[in-house]
């Protein structure tokens, strides 16, 4: 398989992993493209054989860092487009759905930074303790530590919006 192919099969996970760090999808479209655009241009480093998704995570996260996690976004003028969507289906699963989702999303956001890394790749993406701790560049009890607490908050929290 070539590098462009690999990149592309991974695109959906290197998005979600996005949307998670900077709490907004545009801006984790944007950071995702970041991070595909500085892989691309770094392709010769990657070492065939080794996990293209952990070296674009770790590509993703430093460029996160490197932007500045105080950078505060300008307030919007508009409501985003998806606001809208599901008007005029009040009571339909698909809107029970969205709030849930809505809800588990404003959890993750609501833990910190450290803690919602964690669980995005471990328990969004999938990746081992030792892949995670890697990508994060933390000795896997800090991580195990961090999925422990992060998992708590979750519960809390979304025991609290139930």
């Amino acid at each position: 398989m070539s590098f462009e192919r690999d990149l592309l099969e991974i695109l959906p996970r290197l998005r979600r992993f996005a949307a998670s760090l900077s709490h907004d999808r545009a801006d984790g479209d944007d950071l995702c493209q970041a991070a595909l655009e500085k892989g691309l241009r770094a392709r010769d480093q990657w070492q065939p054989g080794t996990r293209l998704d952990s070296w674009m995570y770790r590509i993703m996260r430093n460029l996160w860092i490197d932007e500045g996690r105080a950078r505060q976004r300008a307030a919007r003028t508009f409501a985003p487009e998806e606001a809208g969507a599901d008007v005029g289906y009040a009571g339909d699963k698909a809107v029970e759905q969205a709030m849930t989702l809505s809800d588990v999303d404003r959890a993750m956001q609501a833990l910190p930074p450290e803690q919602r890394e964690a669980i995005a790749l471990v328990l969004v993406e999938g990746l081992s303790y030792k892949e995670a701790a890697a990508i994060l560049n933390i000795p896997m009890g800090t991580l195990t530590s961090r999925l422990v607490r992060g998992r708590g908050a979750l519960i809390e929290l979304l025991g609290e919006a139930a």
